[in-house]
């Protein structure tokens, strides 16, 4: 029996949920998941898993199993990419989750040319447009543009994301003139619903505050995007969303004087695999390219 392998699919039983999200992450078909868990329970003479739900539930022995099964994996994973950049080559998976309209708009270029770069790594992307743990949902690489926090994990700045407060011209002309940050007050807004409808300026004198009204709040920025084109109100866009519509004169910026607050987007990495030689690669390109 191959034990590391057999202890990597329990670990990828328990992180992924379920055998068949284990065997997507192994590249297997589910009854060689429940194979191998099966001959290490024999070999381990112990059950791992309850049988009687349909849910992955672990027994008692199984939980003890897994509070040292997991750190073995990474520390033999950790092991292995130690060796493989000594060597000079790097190989084997990475799973990435990103944000849907970054990477179209330029990630997925990014991450494109990374794998040509580095031909024997391949990579699962998966678009999720919530912040999440990257090491609950078995990643190796969340990116995000959301402030986060979580144990375990380490966030590294990647690229700042500058905002464009814009409108339609003619929404313009048939409104109220906007001068100032508080005239926005009095404006039909249009809202990116995670970051709320207080939205910061900076000025000459400091940080402006207002609290808008929001006419649509949306979760997605292209959806913002074509509601600001279509003359609804006000909105708080990123460059990378505007900037197609900016150059070609549908929406144009308001309050250039006044630089909307700046978010950056970062790279959330479990720490323990921040040791793995290809991880480290992926973030590496990500700040030197992108």
């Amino acid at each position: 029996m191959d034990v590391i392998t057999h202890v990597r699919t329990f670990v990828a039983v328990v992180r992924g949920g379920s055998f068949t999200e284990a065997a997507h992450k192994m590249g297997v078909v589910p009854s060689v998941v429940a194979r191998r868990i099966a001959q290490l329970e024999a070999e381990l003479k112990s059950q791992l898993f309850e049988r009687s739900t349909r849910k992955v539930v672990l027994t008692e022995a199984g939980e003890r199993f897994y509070g040292r099964a997991g750190d073995v994996v990474e520390d033999f994973e950790a092991l292995m990419s130690a060796v493989e950049r000594d060597a000079g080559k790097l190989e084997g998976p990475i799973r990435v989750m990103a944000p849907t309209t970054i990477t179209l708009a330029q990630l997925g270029q990014v991450f494109c040319r990374f794998l040509e770069a580095h031909p024997r790594i391949t990579m699962q992307i998966s678009l999720v447009d919530h912040s999440a743990n990257p090491a609950e949902s078995g990643y190796d690489v969340a990116i995000s543009g959301r402030l986060a926090s979580y144990d375990g994990v380490v966030d590294i700045p990647l690229r700042p994301v500058r905002p464009i407060l814009c409108a339609t011209p003619a929404y313009l002309d048939t409104h109220p003139k906007i001068q100032h940050p508080r005239d926005l007050a009095h404006h039909a807004c249009l809202v990116f619903s995670p970051t709320g409808t207080t939205w910061n300026f900076q000025s000459s004198r400091g940080v402006v505050s207002v609290d808008v009204s929001a006419r649509l709040q949306a979760d997605d920025n292209m959806t913002l995007l074509e509601a600001a084109r279509a003359g609804l109100g006000v909105a708080l866009l990123p460059q990378y969303v505007s900037a197609q519509a900016l150059g070609a004169h549908e929406l144009v910026e308001v309050l250039p004087d006044f630089s909307p607050q700046e978010n950056w987007f970062k790279a959330y990495v479990p720490r323990r695999r921040m040791r793995t030689a290809r991880v480290k690669a992926l973030i590496d390109w990500l700040a030197e390219n992108w």
